[in-house]
């Protein structure tokens, strides 16, 4: 039973670790170059509707997957499955 659960988890660790690694390659870069010091009023309304859009939401699931790998880390190593 224990060497299931472990199989299990082990699955989902794998999925999640692939799954971080393409939302993280998603992602843009934070240097702004040259556009960003040009385009100054139009970056205070991107900052606020951030979250709204698809980098705040990569954000989010970069943060949700990035616990759940750290939390699957740990439960992974637990002596119970050795």
């Amino acid at each position: 039973m224990i060497k299931m659960i472990h199989g299990i988890l082990l699955i989902v660790y794998i999925i999640v670790s692939v799954m971080l690694a393409v939302i993280v390659l998603m992602q843009e870069g934070k240097q702004a170059g040259l556009t960003g010091a040009i385009s100054g009023a139009a970056e205070t309304y991107w900052g606020k509707n951030k979250g709204r859009s698809m980098e705040g939401k990569l954000i989010v699931a970069t943060r949700v997957l990035a616990a759940l790998f750290i939390l699957l880390s740990v439960i992974l190593n637990l002596s119970i499955f050795s």
